[in-house]
């Protein structure tokens, strides 16, 4: 047994307490929404499944840290807990199915290990850089020599024309064979079950990014900054199998 594998386990058992909350609030519609200061929404869906992660963690392993987006923290200790309770609160909100809850293990500030839950498709992607699980069978991703095979992703093009190029993301858009909005945690989940596609963000915070990276290198792909850089730090995104990440690296910049 490896260092991390000790870990997968209670990150299963994490998931299959707090992934059945989450689907039971969003097939109920009894919730209440509010708006952040960074006008982003939140629900009370979103802050109890946290506090249920963090209660499981601090329970399990009270030396360790946690740092979650609705309630910040973090720490310095030797291992850290990433959490995202529910990544893609706008679609879980208007009713898309596309949400899910991103949790991962940080040891000295590197991700060991992340998890991608989908509540509505009751599925788990594992990963921990070296193999990639989907409801503990290996996935891998999918590579292609052009990117006219492939899916081009993004969770929002408003970001990108906020924040990055608009006319180099149209560029990669026609470069591509379709181009779906499928966004946050799923686009990701999908590259990593081998659909065939890229994927980019231009706007990411640690505990959007940090789980997914385990679970992309884990299933044989790549993930950088939207400029290529180490994704640990970066606050954008760009992910997808080794060929179609390089081609689609080059456009954008």
């Amino acid at each position: 047994m490896t260092e991390v594998d000790q870990y997968k386990d209670f990150v299963k058992a994490m998931l299959k307490v707090v992934m059945p909350f989450i689907r039971d609030a969003f097939n109920s519609r009894s919730y209440h929404v509010e708006v952040k200061k960074d006008l982003s929404p939140v629900t009370e869906i979103d802050r109890k499944a946290e506090m249920m992660l963090r209660e499981m963690i601090a329970k399990n392993f009270p030396s360790h840290a946690i740092l979650g987006e609705e309630f910040g923290a973090g720490g310095s200790a030797e291992y850290t807990w990433v959490l995202d309770p529910i990544d893609g609160t706008k679609s879980f909100i208007s009713g898309a199915p596309l949400f899910g809850t991103l949790i991962a293990l940080l040891k000295d500030g590197k991700p060991i290990l992340g998890a991608i839950g989908l509540p509505m498709r009751d599925e788990v992607y594992l990963g921990d850089n070296e193999v990639t699980e989907r409801n503990g069978i290996p996935v891998r991703v999918k590579d292609a020599l052009s990117l006219k095979e492939a899916v081009i992703l993004t969770t929002d093009i408003c970001d990108i024309a906020r924040l990055k190029s608009r006319p180099k993301f149209d560029a990669l858009i026609n470069e591509g064979k379709i181009f779906r909005m499928w966004g946050d945690c799923y686009g990701y989940a999908l590259i990593a079950g081998g659909l065939t596609a890229v994927m980019s963000d231009a706007e990411m915070n640690p505990w959007d990014i940090l789980p997914l990276i385990p679970v992309i290198r884990g299933a044989g792909g790549v993930i950088t900054g939207w400029e290529g850089q180490d994704p640990v730090g970066a606050s954008s995104c760009l992910a997808g199998p080794p060929t179609l990440h390089k081609l689609a690296l080059a456009i954008l910049n």
